[in-house]
């Protein structure tokens, strides 16, 4: 819970510093995690204690010199690397993200089924219903969970709506055990 806490106060200064030098952090920082996440060997480099602190900088200078990342994002990371706290790095960029995306008015989500696809009728149904509650306009993503049995599971940021055949189970499992 603290290194969460630390990866917002992070984040939050990095959205500040990129829109005072005019930069998109958040694309920045999403397109550095692309880059990580297709390369197993830059992983490693990165988050394994195999490698010395000076041999993590040298790499991630030369992956920041090709992906064109900009001083305040590249600086930011090499103190991350230097101060031993690189591990939180990727709680940092979810964290870029979220506020970035807050900060345009999105809310980021997911729609588990047991479906290839998700019914289109309900998703505009859940779509609608979220973007009255909050506001903001929902991007929600569809994943297919086969741990399921039936129905749907959305999460969005805190909020969570399960419509699943497993839950109407478990609670009435507990209304019976609780009577």
């Amino acid at each position: 819970m603290k290194q969460q806490a630390v990866a917002k106060v992070y984040a939050k200064s990095l959205l500040e510093l990129g829109d005072e030098k005019k930069v998109q952090i958040a694309d920045e920082l999403t397109k550095l995690t692309e880059v990580i996440n297709k390369s197993n060997e830059l992983e490693n480099v990165m988050f394994l204690e195999l490698f010395t602190l000076e041999e993590k900088k040298v790499v991630f200078t030369e992956v920041a010199t090709k992906l064109g990342l900009s001083a305040i994002t590249t600086e930011t990371i090499k103190f991350l690397i230097d101060e031993k706290r690189i591990g939180i790095l990727p709680m940092i960029i979810k964290e870029v993200i979220v506020l970035d995306d807050e900060r345009k008015g999105f809310m980021k989500g997911t729609i588990e089924g047991t479906d290839v696809q998700v019914d289109p009728a309900f998703k505009a149904k859940i779509e609608a219903f979220l973007k009255n509650k909050f506001g903001k306009e929902p991007n929600l993503e569809y994943v297919q969970n086969p741990n399921l049995s039936a129905g749907y599971k959305v999460t969005v940021e805190d909020l969570q709506l399960d419509a699943s055949l497993d839950n109407q189970l478990e609670q009435f499992k507990q209304s019976i055990l609780g009577e």
